[in-house]
């Protein structure tokens, strides 16, 4: 049989020690102010806590009180809604299923190039730094030669999924290889241990895999940075073209911005679509209704066409929404962390549309919404102390 939980008592006095770190990153307390955050919710102290492996387990994960509504039937082969301030997982289906995950991996990207790549600098594009497209990749139109913003770059990245946006700001952060080495480090130290990075476009490749809980991981904490989350919940910008004249890209989010037929979603704020062959269609979205903000992730569906995935994402997120004061959570996005209840989503509220300048810079918010240096060493720690625990096996 497996030996799992020694790891997570061992994991439970890990994150014990460090809770008096990760507690003070509430946005309030780094502004200098005073108080508590008004968007922090307490669990209920008479919650039961979850069994520490249930998002493990196959099917679906929900844990329903009196009166609460059933989960939607969907035909996704993995899926997870949860809580983005909190953490807490309201339900799941096969939530740690590794599958190909297609251009939802460009949030990874972001997460672990944003820093390395700020939006106001220049920057000319060789054609050393295009090769190696894949075939059939999508596009948002750069041109070697022309020298961008690294924000309309971004743009493309987010919009247009644009896989030549990310080959330029791949080369800036030190290469194609470097890039995708950085990223699994990034998965490993947020207690993503499902994903493993190949191509950093999320261009189809051998091996290359993700979960729906890691992408939920990714879609929260990518929240949490102010230039994440304006570029992901931008409906609509322009792009430079050859000439000197800039020509109009909209996101391909049609939650977000309502093409082909697609209702957007009230109250929606991005976070990324993703397509291939092998990976089928992937989502992740966000969305804020009365002060409370779920991320849903849905991977594959197996029924419906491309649009299918908007709409599964839609059941979810009606139903989080529904159901949020009626469930009890079965697992957290913190992985065994304690959830820290004073950290704030940076989202804006409404899907934005890009102005011709770039956006002017903002300050950090509250040490990355509590996933500061200390908690990643954290997410490092317990990433090698579940990584032992599966290795230990008898019968």
């Amino acid at each position: 049989m497996k030996i799992g939980y020694s790891f997570r008592a061992a994991a439970s006095a890990c994150v014990l020690c460090a809770a008096s770190v990760l507690l003070p990153a509430s946005p309030v307390a780094a502004a200098g102010g005073a108080g508590t955050d008004p968007g922090a919710r307490e669990r209920p102290a008479e919650a039961p806590m979850p069994q520490p492996a249930l998002l493990e387990r196959e099917g679906t994960q929900v844990r329903l009180r009196a009166g609460a509504p059933q989960t939607p039937e969907l035909s996704a082969l993995s899926w997870l809604v949860a809580d983005a301030d909190t953490g807490e997982v309201l339900a799941a289906h096969n939530a740690h299923a590794r599958l190909a995950p297609a251009s939802t991996l460009k949030t990874l990207f972001a997460l672990t190039v944003l820093p390395s790549a700020p939006g106001g600098t220049q920057h000319t594009v060789s054609r050393r730094e295009l090769t190696g497209i894949g075939e059939g990749s999508s596009l948002v139109g750069v041109v070697p030669g022309h020298t961008y913003r690294v924000s309309d770059l971004w743009r493309g990245v987010f919009l247009n999924s644009g896989n030549d946006a990310v080959h330029v700001l791949a080369a800036l952060n030190g290469g194609w290889e470097h890039t995708a080495r950085q990223m699994q480090a990034k998965a490993r130290a947020l207690g993503a241990l499902d994903t493993h990075v190949v191509s950093p476009d999320g261009y189809d490749a051998d091996g290359q895999v993700s979960s729906a809980y890691d992408l939920a991981v990714f879609g929260r904490v990518g929240l949490r940075n102010p230039d994440f989350a304006r570029y992901c919940s931008t409906a609509h910008a322009t792009f430079p073209g050859n000439d000197g004249t800039r020509f109009e890209i909209a996101n391909t989010n049609r939650l977000l911005t309502g093409a082909d037929g697609v209702a957007p979603y009230p109250g929606l704020i991005g976070v990324k679509n993703g397509y291939t062959t092998n990976a089928g269609n992937t989502l992740i979205a966000a969305a804020r209704r009365d002060g409370r903000t779920l991320v849903a992730t849905v991977m594959h569906p197996q029924q419906g066409g491309g649009l299918q995935v908007y709409e599964e994402a839609r059941e979810l997120l009606d139903w989080g929404f529904d159901a949020a004061d009626r469930v009890d959570p079965v697992g957290s996005l913190d992985a065994l962390r304690p959830v820290a209840h004073g950290t704030r989503l940076a989202a804006p509220a409404e899907p934005r549309t890009a102005p011709e300048s770039d956006w002017p810079q903002t300050g950090a918010i509250a040490g990355a919404a509590g996933l500061g240096a200390a908690g990643l060493g954290l997410g490092a720690v317990l990433a090698r102390l579940r990584r032992r625990s599966h290795r230990i096996t008898r019968g």
